[in-house]
């Protein structure tokens, strides 16, 4: 039975030297009407992107594959009240898409830790649903490590006063859930592939083609969004897994970073000496920001989620990762070159 971990340093493998190269697309419906249509269609995309992706040993185990998607809410509604639950209305309840142990007893231990989390939050566990799944094009090395699917409704409290300041609520939920889960070692295979009143993520360590046969919930009529971000990945120099498949919670990333250790080590660095006035005390709850067991990618996400529900635009902490090129431009103003330059000139 393979664990649900990565390998250790060993021989030749050194976990620091792992990255991502792949292939990404994305489809959106521009006036935001949200339809089936708009993921069939991101459906199709990832189908070909199946030549950006790889497989191991066995034809049928992919490199991971999955879509993000929109909070489709006529869906959730329908399999929440097929469970005997009530959902609030969009912007005043969450979904979380969990990997959990396939072990009943590990996972009822797991569900209790979480559900201590969210009240002490200040917030409401709806219920659970077990989400149906159809492993049967999986080769035997995504078996051997395939989790248990569930989905998890959180309700907002009255005193949080938009979507966004839940956002960063179901943010801290889910780093804390994963320290005091995962890395405790209570359960190996929990991982919150999202928790969120906005999205939500169907991925894991499959090829293109079977990520809508793996989810049924994908061929739904009520399954709507009006955007689709989709993935196909090709671990080049990376073991693959379910929780690294891609996409994240903010990206879906195509290539490799260069600069992770460096960036890592300030990560580390400053960490402590972050504060937020939109976070409060929350933002020591949510620490560690990054996962030094995911790729980096997952790093990458990590860091860019942090920094948008921080208070950030989108754009803006995109530039502040990615910062243009200053050395030798001429043309750019003082004031920009500041912004980018983290070395005075």
């Amino acid at each position: 039975m393979i664990r649900n971990t990565s390998p250790l340093k060993q021989g030749l493998y050194d976990p620091q030297f792992e990255h991502d190269a792949c292939g990404v697309g994305f489809v959106v419906q521009m006036k935001g009407q949200a339809s089936h249509d708009i993921v069939e269609q991101a459906l199709t995309i990832l189908l070909n992107l199946d030549h950006r992706g790889a497989v191991g040993a066995e034809p049928n185990t992919g490199d991971g594959a999955g879509v993000l998607l929109q909070l489709p809410h006529k869906f959730m509604q329908k399999v929440a009240a097929a469970e005997g639950l009530t959902l609030p209305t969009p912007g005043h309840y969450g979904v979380g898409m969990m990997y959990a142990s396939p072990d009943p007893e590990v996972r009822q231990q797991s569900r209790r830790i979480f559900e201590d989390i969210v009240t002490q939050a200040g917030q409401t566990v709806i219920g659970w649903r077990d989400v149906p799944t159809d492993n049967s094009t999986l080769g035997e090395t995504a078996l051997a490590s395939e989790p248990f699917m569930e989905q998890v409704f959180i309700g907002r409290s009255s005193d949080l006063a938009d979507e966004l300041a839940f956002e960063r609520k179901l943010y801290v939920i889910r780093k804390q859930s994963h320290m005091a889960t995962r890395h405790a070692g209570i359960d190996r295979y929990w991982y919150p592939t999202s928790i969120s009143c906005r999205t939500i993520v169907y991925k894991g360590q499959l090829m293109p083609v079977q990520v809508g046969q793996y989810f049924p919930d994908l061929s739904d009529p009520d399954m709507e969004s009006a955007l689709g971000l989709v993935h196909s990945r090709f671990s080049t120099n990376t073991f693959p897994s379910w929780e690294r498949a891609h996409p994240y919670r903010y990206i879906a990333h195509n290539g490799e970073i260069n600069t992770m250790r460096g960036n890592i080590n300030w990560m580390h660095a400053r960490q402590s000496m972050f504060e937020s006035e939109l976070f409060g005390d929350d933002l020591k709850k949510a620490q560690p920001i990054i996962n030094v067991d995911g790729s980096d990618s997952t790093i990458f996400d990590n860091t860019l989620e942090m920094l948008t529900l921080s208070g950030r635009s989108l754009p803006h902490a995109m530039m502040m990762m990615i910062p243009e090129p200053w050395a030798g431009h001429e043309s750019m103003s003082p004031a920009k070159r500041r912004f980018t330059n983290t070395i005075p000139a």
